[in-house]
């Protein structure tokens, strides 16, 4: 019999199509090496008792952008965030005018920072992008892409983004659809529209939440998700409609999906959109593009959760201060922290207070990303996979305080909420990183978080 490292004994552990089974699971260099009934007597170098816990796969987190907040120490902070909430693995967006320039300093620098595991996607932002495209996505192995709508026109000269347009989006799509098993993610919002809807709300002396949903409504997501979808289709590519906010988008996406011999549309909503709404107190805190909405929409995107039209979950972390929020609704900066928060909202709003299946939940934070992303070791607890878990207290009740959370960022549009359910231990293949809502102090002076190849 092998000697394991790492032994869990007494545990509920979340296995494909088993569900909650009680069992033992041990650990062999970094991955899972033994599933086991819960009377097997498994020997290990560390033996832990969950206490009858669950045990879920590590959550994957998509959507973070990560080098926004501190860009020279974001990966520090931000990875200890996520770890606290569960989160094992971020795919973060790398931008810069020429990546084949860029990216290696900034994945070294990642790498000596972050305590779990990372990717990258690559920001499209001009026609040098696309015609390196396939150099970089095989030099770096990164093999999904973000295309930004909201950055057409004017809104895109005021980024310094000028070749962002429908031509580009299409020659983007083109590229990616030569490249085995990429996919694109395009924000969805029709910006040129955005401006006519929003002098009047600011003439009026608007400032609140709701009128930065106004300024931006459903519709003109939709507009841009049919954009996207229909040039998909002329281009056979898979494509990935990023942090979707509202019904009206969401049943775009159900139409083009008839059309069934069309390449895949996946869908990404995130926590806010679906415990958020245009009426929460938190105001400019919970400003994000797109808008958190009204109720109506938050009902929409939790029917598509139970009914999988969408497909995963991602936080999109920005980390940003305090300061730049505490602004009227216009000048308040975009986005807000929230990788640490992904699965304790989905156990306290979806789990405990909606009925939503644990299973169903696991696949829309971790396994789904695993596979759509090229993630063959991550996503799922079975037998060769890196054991990236999570250790759950499903009854534990804990009240969000910024200053425990180990971010850049120093508020949190959920901060004084009691949420039921979170974890109490995080492992990165094997390795407690995060314990009883701390980061252990092996992982902050080692943090051995490693890059993730995908192409």
């Amino acid at each position: 019999m092998i000697t394991l490292d790492l032994v869990l004994t007494n545990a509920q552990l979340m296995l494909p199509q088993g569900g909650l089974t009680r069992g033992t699971l041990g650990v062999k260099d970094g991955r899972i090496a033994v599933i086991a009934g819960p009377d097997a007597q498994l020997a290990g170098t560390e033996t832990l008792d969950c206490g009858g816990l669950w045990v879920l796969p590590g959550v994957i987190d998509p959507h973070v952008h990560f080098g926004f907040g501190s860009p020279e120490t974001d990966f520090e902070t931000e990875s200890r965030n996520a770890a606290l909430g569960g989160t094992t693995t971020v795919l973060s967006f790398h931008r810069s005018r020429d990546i084949r320039e860029s990216f290696e300093a900034a994945r070294d620098r990642a790498e000596s920072q972050s305590c779990i595991d990372f990717g990258f996607h690559f920001g499209i932002t001009s026609n040098l992008h696309v015609e390196t495209l396939d150099d970089i996505s095989h030099r770096f192995g990164v093999s999904s892409y973000k295309l930004y709508m909201m950055y057409k026109g004017a809104a895109g000269l005021s980024k310094g983004f000028t070749d962002i347009d429908d031509g580009l989006l299409y020659s983007a799509l083109q590229e990616t659809a030569k490249i085995p098993g990429a996919v694109l993610g395009v924000h969805c919002e029709n910006v040129e529209v955005i401006p006519v809807l929003r002098d009047p709300l600011r003439a009026a002396g608007r400032d609140d939440l709701k009128a930065w949903n106004e300024q931006s409504p459903d519709f003109l997501e939709a507009e841009n998700v049919h954009r996207v979808c229909y040039f998909a289709s002329k281009t056979r590519t898979p494509v990935n409609i990023v942090h979707l906010s509202s019904r009206e988008a969401l049943d775009e996406v159900r139409r083009h999906r008839l059309r069934r011999d069309g390449p895949p549309i996946y869908v990404e909503s995130c926590p806010h959109y679906l415990f958020l709404n245009d009426e929460t107190p938190a105001g400019p805190y919970a400003k994000v593009n797109p808008p958190v909405r009204g109720q109506d929409d938050v009902e929409a995107m939790w029917e598509g959760v139970l009914d999988g039209a969408i497909t995963t979950l991602g936080s999109d972390h920005v980390p940003r201060k305090r300061e730049t929020k505490d602004k009227d609704i216009w000048a308040a900066s975009n986005g807000f922290p929230g990788t640490g928060m992904i699965l304790p909202i989905m156990l306290h709003e979806g789990y405990h207070r909606r009925g939503v299946p644990l299973d169903k939940i696991v696949a829309l934070t971790s396994s789904n990303a695993a596979r759509i992303y090229n993630l063959p070791a991550k996503g799922s607890i079975e037998i060769g996979k890196d054991a990236d878990l999570v250790i759950v207290d499903p009854d534990l009740e804990r009240t969000v305080d910024p200053a425990t959370l180990e971010s850049f960022a120093d508020y949190s549009p959920y901060e004084g909420m009691t949420l039921k359910g979170w974890p109490v231990r995080t492992l990165v293949r094997g390795r407690t990183v995060a314990l009883d809502s701390r980061i252990v102090d092996a992982a902050r002076t080692e943090p051995g978080g490693r890059f993730l190849r995908r192409l």
